[in-house]
């Protein structure tokens, strides 16, 4: 039987700030959800640096952190790839420089242990959340989602925040539907979980910008407006909007094909 929850780290030449913040995230899981069972994956396409060393040393030391290695750069890929490999009942994912406050870990993931939520997803955009970010981040965040609600009609508010949760037998069919396998990868599952009537929970978040963050703007915007324009031109009537009930709209929680992969278990 597996756990509980599968948290998933993604990296790509991160080994400055792995080591420690696997070791920070261990450290609140062991302290905050000792009640669950709780694996850390990390899932490291196709460093070229010293970050699949970095990590299975980590998967060594620390019990319930494990290494998947993928042989194919993409974000989206990696996620696929961790996910579609995970036995555990719930996986999530969180970016490795945890720019989010990880008091938001449980209230993220509780509405899914208890059947209230198929999905759900940190925001930085939703009444109570507290960010620290550069005026362009910001400019960029709040105009990409008004772009998302106005030409695919979503009803989220934040699609790209590195901290996102769902029940494993939700996601699945939703997997091989999704074309994109880079930073795109978020808001496509989005939309096809709210296109299949999922039941969606957003959690406010404490979320602070990582200066050295490897995100290359330009080219994750111009992929993001092709994907926006794929997803519209492919557009069909959603059988049911994602909301949970109760609450209106999307449910606010108080608070903050292939590749060759290999696996280190911890």
């Amino acid at each position: 039987m597996g756990p509980d929850l599968d948290i998933v780290i993604p990296v790509y030449n991160e080994q400055q700030v792995l080591r420690e913040s696997v070791e920070r995230l261990h450290t609140y899981r062991r302290q905050n959800l000792a009640e669950l069972g709780v694996r850390i994956t990390i899932a490291d396409n196709a460093s070229t640096d010293d970050t699949s060393l970095i990590a299975a040393q980590l998967a060594d030391e620390l019990p319930g952190v494990r290494l998947l290695r993928i042989d194919q750069k993409g974000r989206g890929l990696a996620l696929r790839c961790a996910w579609a490999a995970s036995d555990a009942e719930v996986v999530a994912y969180m970016d490795v420089d945890l720019s989010t406050d990880l008091a938001a870990l449980e209230p993220l993931v509780a509405p899914l242990l208890d059947g209230g939520a198929d999905i759900a997803i940190g925001s930085r955009l939703a009444k109570g959340a507290r960010v620290r970010r550069s005026l362009k981040r910001e400019a960029i965040s709040r105009t990409y989602n008004l772009l998302l609600t106005t030409l695919l009609d979503v009803n989220f508010s934040d699609a790209q925040c590195g901290f996102k949760a769902v029940r494993r037998s939700a996601l699945l069919p939703l997997l091989d539907r999704i074309e994109n396998e880079n930073w795109f990868f978020d808001t496509e599952l989005l939309y096809l979980a709210q296109q299949d009537g999922l039941a969606l929970n957003e959690v406010p978040v404490h979320w602070t910008e990582d200066p050295n963050s490897s995100v290359h703007l330009r080219k994750t915007v111009a992929e993001d407006l092709r994907g926006i324009r794929r997803l519209r031109s492919a557009r069909r009537p959603r059988r049911g909007a994602a909301e949970p009930a109760p609450g209106p709209k999307s449910r606010r929680s108080p608070g903050h094909r292939g590749a060759g992969v290999g696996t280190t278990p911890g």
